[in-house]
């Protein structure tokens, strides 16, 4: 008999077998943002620095019109986040790859301990 190798389920690098901080949540919501946003439309090449101050200046705008605080972030705070950015990203990107992301980082916050 073979021993079956288990293999965690993960996203945007976060063990969803784990629970969760809440930095780890918000980490990989900055990760899903810069990957729906950048590296998914092409323009990752350009200037990855210039992308980061991007998306960091973006996500903590989102934080601070939820009141949340993005350097200590709670799971209302962080989900008050997302739904700002889910809206903010149906500006210019197609519904149902925001919700694919959304949904993706919801299955996040709920592990938050």
């Amino acid at each position: 008999m073979g021993v079956k190798k288990y293999m965690a389920k993960k996203i945007y690098g976060v063990d969803l077998d784990q629970k969760v901080a809440p930095l780890i949540a918000r980490d990989a919501v900055i990760e899903c943002f810069r990957q729906a946003h950048c590296v998914d439309s092409g323009i990752a090449a350009d200037d990855e620095n210039m992308n980061q101050i991007y998306i960091s200046a973006v996500i903590k705008k989102a934080f601070l019109d939820s009141g949340g605080d993005f350097d200590n972030p709670t799971k209302e705070s962080i989900k008050k986040a997302i739904e700002n950015l889910a809206e903010f990203a149906k500006n210019f990107r197609d519904p149902e790859i925001v919700k694919k992301h959304y949904d993706q980082i919801m299955k996040i916050i709920e592990k938050i301990s």
